[in-house]
């Protein structure tokens, strides 16, 4: 018996004010992948997740979640999700520890403190910034916090919008190590970004899409990277050299 991929898109369209957000986007995400959709501003990556969370509803096809439309199960769909967007909505007037406690709490999850700084380890959140308010924080920082707080929902998937947008290089090495880690203990991983070297140097497959349109395709073989020059020739909408 074939188990249902964690992630599917099939023939998903997505119409808003009478622009085609999304056009006939089909894709699988397997458990343990990850799967990188490589796209431009305007291209559709963010639409996609959000359809895949039940905030926007598609105009045609659907999304499926461990092999249930989203549009008969959206809290099953949620509650097997964790979501980091581009920009994580913590609260600045409070510290890391609490900010965390907090949405784990509204989550229906809890943490102890131990808990919680074993995520913080993982995302390299230095100690002394820990029980400072991030108002204090730089973008990054703040990014580490939002990283953590998605480790700590235990998920079995997740989903990242331009997660390494802030991060300093290390730390952007160090973020591919810990997404490479979670998918060999089983997590799948859908992410949208615009960044083709963080794509290919992260991810087991990648999706171009352009203009609401799923244009190419592009796998990791025996072992090694997607070709970056490759991929980068297909973004940029000419042929490889």
């Amino acid at each position: 018996m074939n188990m249902a991929s964690p992630l599917e898109a099939r023939s998903l369209s997505l119409v808003r004010e009478g622009n085609a957000v999304l056009d006939g986007v089909s894709f699988t995400v397997a458990k343990g992948e990850i799967f990188a959709l490589l796209g431009g501003n305007g291209a559709g990556k963010s639409s996609t997740l959000l359809t895949f969370l039940g905030f926007l509803e598609p105009s045609g096809g659907e999304v499926l979640v461990n092999g249930r439309s989203v549009g008969s199960d959206v809290a099953a769909a949620r509650n097997a999700i964790a979501y980091l967007p581009e920009a994580a909505s913590l609260y600045a007037h409070m510290t890391a520890y609490e900010n965390l406690d907090y949405f784990l709490d509204l989550a229906g999850k809890s943490a102890t403190k131990d808990e919680i700084d074993v995520a913080l380890d993982r995302v390299a959140l230095p100690n002394e910034a820990r029980s400072r308010r991030l108002q204090s924080y730089s973008k990054g920082m703040r990014q580490k916090s939002a990283i953590a707080l998605a480790l700590l929902r235990e998920t079995p998937i997740l989903l990242l919008d331009e997660p390494t947008s802030g991060l300093d290089p290390v730390a952007i090495d160090e973020f591919h190590d810990l997404v490479k880690t979670l998918a060999e203990g089983g997590q799948t991983v859908l992410m949208v970004t615009h960044d083709v070297y963080g794509a290919c140097q992260v991810a087991d497959r990648v999706g171009l899409l352009r203009h609401g349109k799923l244009v190419g395709s592009f796998a990791a073989e025996n072992g090694q990277r997607i070709d970056t020059e490759t991929v980068h020739a297909a973004f940029a909408g000419r042929e490889a050299t």
